[in-house]
């Protein structure tokens, strides 16, 4: 199955991560990295693996550039990966034993989410669709990210994704700043009973915030992780402040 199976992995100035990340395709006849105007050592690094493809687009939005992505792999198969995604050995086993049905479009992950390294005990990342067999599904924007509609069946990886984000805390409000603009857009574009229940929060804007610092913190047990736990509490807040700010400012 492994040779039926591209990886696709987009990036933006990602130095801190993307060598970790290639390390573990190692496995790929051929990984495509669609780079959208690096101005650090992204390229450079991504360019010393002998099964990268690095190839340049400017970026327009996230369902556009992985549209973009998917159409240069030569295989069925296409394994969607952010740059902060750890691929381990045990997930990779996997992989190569599927034996997927004709009509399956794909298959979804969990995640681990770490700190540094430290895997944390739970996190308010979903699970998302990341093996993807081509001509059965197509990408669509989603407020800030992008979202696959699947024309078959997904099934369900037994094995765990790790979201490993090595970058500093100056980087991530600066993307989130771009995010939690598209993100307040589709908020106040979509009417308040089409929201789900967290759309609905998001909307009271005062509370939201408090309310996933609490949501982290306690029910899913970040303050049980220590520093690293404490540290993910503390970036979903700002997060979460950074949506309340762009909502205000409309």
């Amino acid at each position: 199955m492994l040779d039926r199976i591209t990886p696709v992995i987009l990036t933006r100035n990602e130095e801190p991560n993307i060598g970790r990340t290639l390390a573990q395709l190692a496995w790929a006849g051929e990984v495509v990295l669609i780079d959208s105007g690096s101005t650090d050592a992204t390229v450079p690094i991504a360019r010393l693996f002998p099964n990268v493809r690095v190839l340049e687009r400017p970026f327009d939005s996230h369902a556009a550039q992985w549209s973009y992505g998917v159409a240069q792999a030569s295989t069925e198969w296409v394994l969607t990966l952010d740059a902060d995604y750890f691929v381990s050995e045990a997930f990779v086993r996997e992989l190569a034993s599927l034996q997927p049905d004709p009509a399956s479009a794909g298959y979804e992950a969990e995640f681990t989410y770490a700190i540094g390294g430290r895997p944390l005990r739970a996190s308010l990342y979903p699970p998302r669709p990341v093996l993807l067999r081509r001509g059965m599904f197509e990408f669509y924007q989603d407020g800030h990210t992008q979202r696959v509609r699947a024309t078959g069946p997904l099934q369900r990886l037994g094995e765990r994704i790790v979201h490993d984000d090595r970058k500093d805390l100056r980087n991530f409000l600066a993307r989130q700043k771009i995010y939690m603009g598209a993100e307040a857009l589709k908020l106040r574009a979509t009417p308040l009973r089409q929201l789900p229940w967290s759309g609905r929060l998001r909307r009271l804007r005062i509370v939201a915030p408090l309310a996933v610092l609490i949501h982290t913190l306690v029910i899913k047990g970040a303050i049980l992780d220590g520093r690293a736990g404490l540290h993910y509490a503390r970036e979903r807040f700002l997060a979460e402040l950074l949506l309340s700010r762009e909502l205000f400012r409309h």
